[in-house]
């Protein structure tokens, strides 16, 4: 496997303890029915966290990004930010993890009188679920960097489905990982409706081009977390950052290339469609990389 999810491998995973509904069960018990409305309709959203140091990198800003994506789909958490905080850090806690994990907070409509598209016919409980695994992306992926392919699945505006909701169906994403994957690539990248570079699969996408930064606008990508913090970080360095359409052409003839996302952070691409990056990872890539390492660690080092 590759790709910006890929990880090492790591045993103690085996071991660890699930969050389910406030329980913490062991991973071969963590369970849910064939009536949740997430298992039979993909119907909630998640966030994706990452433990560095002791602290959950970020906080507020996804548990921001929670609460508006349930309020999006009409969906009441049933529990207040406090109560969530406290739950993802007893979930690390119980495993005794202080660094080097990757959390995904799952909220679904919970259990249905039916199998059906009605959200009225949820019996009212959510289903919230942690886990938390350790995962570290391999160290090769840092160096060697992605292999991306251009899907003809594209990204969809706001009104139709939503890209910067983190909801549980993600069908479509998949169909253009399938594409890349057939095509001996490692992700996928989107285009928007009007063929200009949107997004990937899985992660934001930025390429540098004469200096400058170029990434999407905000409309046709994911709400990014690590994208947002990257954008600033170009702004306090100093990097020209170019926000808006360009099409795929000018990412395939790029100086230099990146993805964001939770787990891996940065990660650099060396190949869009089987044209090579001039540097991989280039000079920009690498720059950002060691300031976001920075904002990382001062994260932690900030007061909760």
């Amino acid at each position: 496997m590759a790709g910006s999810q890929d990880y090492a491998a790591d045993e103690r995973n085996a071991k660890v303890l699930v969050y389910l509904n406030g329980a913490l069960v062991p991973r071969s018990e963590a369970k849910v029915s064939v009536f949740d409305a997430g298992f039979a309709l993909g119907d909630g959203v998640w966030e994706g966290l990452r433990l560095h140091r002791g602290k959950l990198l970020f906080l507020q800003a996804h548990i921001d990004r929670l609460f508006a994506g349930a309020q999006a789909i009409g969906l009441d958490i049933g529990l207040n930010r406090q109560a969530i905080e406290d739950a993802l850090y007893r979930t690390t806690t119980a495993n005794g993890m202080t660094d080097g994990v990757h959390l995904r907070l799952m909220v679904t409509r919970g259990l249905k009188a039916t199998v059906n598209q009605d959200p009225r016919n949820a019996l009212g409980q959510p289903t919230i679920v942690i886990t938390a695994e350790y995962k570290a992306p391999p160290a090769e992926t840092g160096l060697r960097g992605l292999s991306l392919f251009t899907s003809s699945i594209r990204c969809t505006p706001s009104h139709m489905f939503d890209m910067r909701l983190n909801s549980h169906s993600r069908l479509n994403l998949i169909r253009a990982l399938l594409q890349a994957i057939e095509a001996g690539a490692d992700e996928a990248l989107m285009l928007d409706p009007a063929g200009n570079v949107a997004s990937c699969n899985a992660t934001n996408f930025f390429c540098v081009v004469g200096g400058s930064v170029l990434t999407s606008g905000d409309a046709f990508c994911f709400n990014g977390i690590t994208r947002g913090n990257v954008m600033a970080l170009c702004r306090a360095e100093g990097i020209d950052l170019r926000i808006g359409d360009f099409p795929p052409d000018q990412a395939r003839a790029a100086d230099e290339a990146f993805v964001t996302g939770t787990l891996g952070g940065i990660t650099p691409v060396r190949a869009i469609d089987g044209h090579a990056m001039r540097e991989t990872p280039g000079p920009i890539t690498l720059r950002l990389r060691r300031a976001y390492a920075a904002l990382m660690d001062s994260d932690t080092a900030a007061p909760a």
